[in-house]
Order: C-alpha cells, then sequence, then structure tokens
C-alpha cells in the first residue's frame, strides 16, 4: 500500500477492508510512513525517527553547509555573468 500525505482518518474510513489483516497492515503502513518518511515541519522539516535516533543535528548542518554552497555559488554566477544590453556595446 502506498500512503502519500494522507491523514490517519482517510486510511480508514476512506478504504474498504475485507478482514481486520488487511486493517491492521494499513495502519501499520501509515505508521511507517509517518514516523520514518513523513517530514515534521514543528520538529524543523525531520522525521520523528531522525529526532529519536539522534540525527537531528547532522541533517541541520548539513542543510546549512548546502544552503551556503548554493548561495556562493549563486553569487558567484550573478556577479560573473555579463548582461545581454552590456554584450552589445
Amino acid at each position: 500500500m502506498v500512503i502519500a500525505a494522507v491523514a490517519m482518518k482517510n486510511v480508514v474510513k476512506l478504504e474498504h477492508y475485507y478482514s481486520p489483516w488487511e486493517l491492521e497492515r494499513a495502519i501499520e503502513a501509515f505508521v511507517q510512513y509517518y514516523n520514518q518518511d513523513r517530514y515534521h515541519e514543528s520538529l524543523d522539516n525531520v522525521t520523528p525517527a531522525d529526532m529519536y535516533f539522534g540525527r537531528y543535528h547532522e541533517i541541520i548542518n548539513q542543510r546549512a553547509q548546502i544552503k551556503q554552497q548554493t548561495l556562493q555559488l549563486r553569487r558567484y554566477q550573478n556577479l560573473n555573468s555579463v548582461p545581454a544590453i552590456n554584450q552589445a556595446i
């Protein structure tokens, strides 16, 4: 079962389950998605698993490095690009 940005109530109420084990599997899949794959804004966009296993600071630091590198690259590209207007002169 693929779960993409759905609420638990949608999993339970909108799907049809014909046996209890199907419902249990759907709930397990949702909990897995919610804790392992879904980024939580209240946790600075890391997963609960990342927070629990202590990967929060590593992830935040890596994002900060990527952001700095991206800003430096954009600055370099913008300062070294010649506008088309000046090229014609």
